[in-house]
């Protein structure tokens, strides 16, 4: 509907303005005529030119009335004045003629209508200005100058008083209004877009505030509880919480609301882990490689859980009777897509069984780790060559699934 309501509009200005330029141009025609009959003592062609140009393009302007075609008028018009002008030009001096820079207006009037009209008339009128030169220099055509000499100078002052007339009051002023107007709609633009950046900020701080009281309220129960296995599950539901809201509070933070640097959020989100999950009385070695990239919010969401799982089921599990460890996390771009990235999750741990799937295990995690993967377009390959645990999620960068504020 807003579409559709600017386009009317831009139709609107463009046939206010080339109404405003037949009627103009059809009354200085008619005035130039009878100057040029009466009083410059020109008597043949070119008063002529200028009064058949007058009564056709008044006859464009009714015929305009009548069919209602914005385009066979500015097609209309743009002839008729290409004509006029060609002629009168011939017969006023040729390249020599000061009623020549008229033809610059008519592609100024070819561009109201469409830039394809514009670069038509632009390319059109500089053959014809060669071409008059040329015929001019060749003496192939004998086209005599109608303009006397006591004439000259008062017919150049009329030529060029009728050209910056037209230009200034029809095309400057039009340029000018639409130049406030364009600087006006920026404004509000500009306006608008940080009036939307700020509810998005606001919207991603509430989220990340209301995703730390759901972790409250999970902690709080847990302390509720003496079952051991409720509290551990309790535990790592409360980390998947916090895993996303570090990603809102980051966007509340930075510039950009879209999308997250992943190296940072990656960094703050595994030593969160290393902190609060069983086991951090261990010296755990981090080794993080990941390149400056920036990924949506719909995609770092998931591998944020993903890493995660990972993480959690290293520090549980893969260093079991041991003092010290060591995980890595890397991030490469795969060469043949630009949407394509392999992610790197390994530890140095025990292990578990090869035996061990997300089909056969009860894990939670575990079947987690390939559906978060599969939810990025993509896979999750345990290495089973490698000592410890390590896992290859390949995945896409997935375009955001909600729309923009209106």
């Amino acid at each position: 509907m807003q579409h559709s309501t600017k386009k009317n509009s831009r139709l609107s200005d463009k046939t206010k303005l080339l109404l405003k330029f037949n009627y103009t141009s059809s009354i200085l025609s008619l005035v130039f005529g009878v100057l040029c009959y009466y009083f410059l003592d020109i008597k043949s062609i070119v008063p002529h030119a200028f009064f058949t140009y007058t009564i056709l393009n008044v006859l464009n302007i009714f015929m305009f009335k009548r069919h209602g075609s914005l385009l066979v008028m500015a097609v209309a018009t743009s002839l008729l004045s290409l004509i006029s002008t060609i002629i009168i030009v011939l017969y006023s001096g040729g390249i020599n003629s000061p009623f020549l820079f008229v033809l610059a207006l008519i592609v100024l009037a070819g561009y109201v209508v469409t830039s394809l009209f514009g670069k038509i008339y632009l390319y059109s009128i500089l053959g014809i200005v060669c071409s008059i030169y040329t015929l001019g220099k060749l003496d192939v055509f004998n086209f005599t100058n109608e303009i006397p000499g006591a004439s000259k100078d008062h017919f150049a002052l009329l030529s060029a008083l009728f050209s910056v007339y037209l230009l200034g009051a029809i095309f400057g002023k039009n340029l000018l209004k639409t130049h406030h107007r364009l600087y006006k709609s920026k404004t509000e633009i500009e306006k608008q877009i940080i009036e939307k950046e700020t509810l998005l900020k606001e919207i991603h701080h509430r989220v990340k505030n209301n995703l730390q009281t759901v972790s409250s309220l999970l902690s709080m129960q847990g302390r509720n509880t003496t079952n051991e296995q409720i509290k551990k599950i309790i535990k790592s539901s409360q980390n998947r919480v916090i895993s996303m809201a570090i990603i809102h509070e980051m966007l509340y933070m930075n510039d950009n609301l879209s999308k997250i640097a992943f190296k940072p959020y990656v960094e703050e989100l595994s030593a969160f882990l290393i902190k609060s999950v069983d086991g951090s009385s261990q010296s755990i070695d981090l080794n993080i490689d990941i390149p400056d990239v920036k990924l949506g919010i719909d995609t770092a969401i998931p591998l944020g859980l993903l890493i995660n799982e990972t993480i959690t089921n290293s520090l549980k599990y893969g260093f079991h009777g041991r003092n010290d460890g060591c995980i890595g996390i890397g991030l490469q771009k795969q060469e043949n897509s630009d949407e394509d990235y392999i992610l790197t999750i390994s530890d140095n741990g025990v292990g578990f069984s090869d035996e061990t799937s997300s089909n056969s295990t009860r894990s939670l995690g575990l079947k987690l780790i390939h559906n978060l993967a599969r939810q990025l377009q993509g896979s999750a390959i345990k290495d089973e060559s490698k000592v410890g645990t390590t896992y290859y999620i390949k995945f896409k960068d997935v375009p955001q699934t909600l729309s923009p504020v209106a």
